[in-house]
């Protein structure tokens, strides 16, 4: 169990360190122990393994974060429904609702919203204002700015950097309203600041035009095609000679 610890600890220190081929290599040698399971599967979400945490994971929301990554979110729709209702969970149960084409999402968004100001839970009301923005990409990109930019709001307010999801759906709503230079100057900043194989690094490279690198890198990240349609639809209705990127 202590080399197992040590290991563990070892993985946390290079993915702190951004050190990701070598954290890569620590993960996929990793025999977590029961008790280290949950945090290695956390690590391996982060790192872009999905597969690799829903198979460690024991913690529902964990297990239901891993299935939206893989675009599964009936499978994590099952896996939320008796949680008791937080804004991390009701954050979980809107995003699978977007994969399934719910036609509430931006309701259930709205919903995570209100619980998360109620919860003083930053980081979950930033994710939300950045589903509810991607839903309103393809009915009101202007309504999709103003949602995006309280997202903004709340990161400047607690002294954070702005997240990289966020700005990478906002380049895209700045591309619909007709801001083309701003939209690739934001892509390029989400881009920066992703993570490897994450859907941030996937929609701000699809923001950037540069669809075959997003594929490859959903890829790597075993990312389901329901993180890449919403964009690739999006583009092709703004440009009907826009050619969908190999592999979606």
């Amino acid at each position: 169990m202590a080399f197992s610890s040590a290991s563990l600890n070892r993985l946390r220190t290079l993915v702190e360190a951004g050190e990701d081929t070598a954290a890569l290599a620590a993960l996929r040698a990793l025999f977590p122990t029961e008790p280290e399971r949950d945090g290695a599967a956390a690590l391996a979400l982060r790192l872009g393994q999905p597969r690799l945490a829903l198979r460690w994971a024991a913690a529902p929301l964990l297990r239901a974060a891993a299935l939206l990554r893989l675009g599964d979110g009936p499978a994590a729709l099952n896996v939320l429904e008796r949680q008791p209702e937080t804004a991390r969970q009701a954050l979980l149960r809107a995003r699978a609702a977007w994969q399934t084409r719910d036609t509430e999402t931006a309701k259930h968004a709205r919903h995570v919203r209100s619980l998360a100001r109620a919860e003083g839970d930053a980081e979950a009301l930033v994710a939300a204002a950045t589903l509810l923005g991607e839903v309103l990409l393809g009915t009101d990109a202007r309504a999709a700015l103003r949602t995006l930019a309280e997202g903004l709001k709340v990161a400047e307010l607690t002294g954070q950097e702005a997240d990289a999801h966020l700005m990478a759906v906002l380049a895209h709503a700045q591309g619909l309203v007709g801001s083309g230079q701003k939209a690739a100057r934001t892509a390029e900043k989400a881009l920066w600041r992703s993570l490897p194989r994450s859907p941030a690094r996937v929609v701000a490279l699809l923001a950037l035009g540069r669809g075959d690198e997003a594929c490859a890198e959903a890829e790597a990240g075993e990312l389901g095609r329901a993180w890449l349609e919403p964009f690739a639809e999006l583009q092709s209705r703004s440009n009907p000679a826009h050619t969908t990127p190999k592999g979606t």
